[in-house]
């Protein structure tokens, strides 16, 4: 009787097993960004919430560069979902910039807006963009959305991030040690608002902090690449240290997999991450700008099809 008990524990232990395995038949990697910023806890917490919520599905969320290398991680079917800043990704879908092929991207979610960041300190001698030439800035890690967009800022204002300034290519927390240090002058870093690692170098003792307006790049931007980017400001007390409102370029981040995505994957991706919604907040702040509105019209790249399916349940109507 013991052996036959033995037995039966065993085999409800192996048979358990075995089905809680084969739930977990989709397994994702979510390409996100460094660990300083706002990508990789949101990409955490997509992936905590899709792995409870979805029975079949695993997720792992990966330290990336971010916005240009997710692109070519999704591209190259090493990673099954990816958060990047839509002006990347357009350059990707259509094989501009960086990108020599066509990535075959389709987006699942409209995010929330990213912030460029141009951050410096009082004493620097720094009080516009063009004050940055003769300095040593920091544009971004290399394969990143920041480098993309500080180049397009840097260029707007008629500046040669080669020529008229020192460029390292550092990713925002090392950016942030660099400035702290007095190793750099100034940094470039588009991202949700806080940034851990602005809050951090806001409140280092004996720093004040100072971001730099550029408000006035907009325009420039968008007739040379096209209506991706708007104006946004950066509201007092952000920051510590941060006593007044700052205008900037800001741009959206999106979620993205490849076109090849099964249907009901895709759906069930969306609709788990909007009904699930207070979960992501808690994470972080920024995934309070999650809605249905910005969904039509506010990607450059084309809707996943499983997405669409959900946001017409939903009421919306795409062309």
């Amino acid at each position: 009787m013991k052996r036959f008990i033995i037995f039966g524990i065993i085999a409800l232990f192996v048979f358990g097993a075995s089905t809680v395995w084969a739930q977990k038949s989709v397994r994702l990697s979510i390409a996100t960004g460094g660990t300083g910023g706002v990508y990789y806890p949101l990409g955490g917490g997509m992936a905590n919430i899709i792995s409870k919520h979805i029975p079949y599905m695993e997720a792992t969320a990966e330290v990336t560069t971010a916005s240009v290398d997710n692109c070519r991680l999704v591209g190259a079917g090493k990673a099954e979902l990816a958060l990047i800043m839509a002006d990347t990704g357009w350059d990707a879908y259509q094989a501009k910039a960086q990108f020599k092929e066509k990535v075959p991207l389709r987006t699942l979610a409209v995010l929330y807006p990213n912030n460029m960041h141009i951050v410096t300190a009082e004493g620097k001698g720094i009080e516009k963009v063009t004050d940055l030439k003769g300095k040593r800035v920091s544009t971004g890690a290399p394969g990143s959305g920041t480098e993309v967009m500080a180049l397009r800022v840097i260029e707007a204002y008629g500046l040669d991030p080669t020529k008229d300034m020192t460029r390292d290519k550092l990713g925002v927390s090392e950016s942030a040690g660099a400035l702290k240090d007095r190793k750099i002058d100034a940094f470039f870093w588009v991202g949700g608002l806080p940034t851990a690692a602005v809050t951090d170098f806001g409140a280092t003792p004996g720093v004040k902090i100072k971001l730099i307006g550029h408000v006035d790049a907009v325009p420039k931007m968008r007739e040379t690449y096209g209506p991706i980017y708007v104006r946004g400001v950066i509201p007092t007390k952000t920051y510590p240290g941060q006593d007044v409102d700052v205008p900037i370029a800001v741009v959206w981040n999106l979620l993205v997999c490849h076109e090849n995505m099964k249907g009901d994957v895709a759906y069930d991706i969306v609709k788990t991450l909007f009904e699930r919604k207070p979960e992501l907040v808690a994470v972080h702040r920024d995934a309070g700008w999650l809605a249905l509105e910005p969904q039509v019209g506010g990607s450059p790249i084309p809707i996943h099809p499983g997405a669409i399916r959900y946001f017409t349940e939903k009421g919306l109507k795409f062309k």
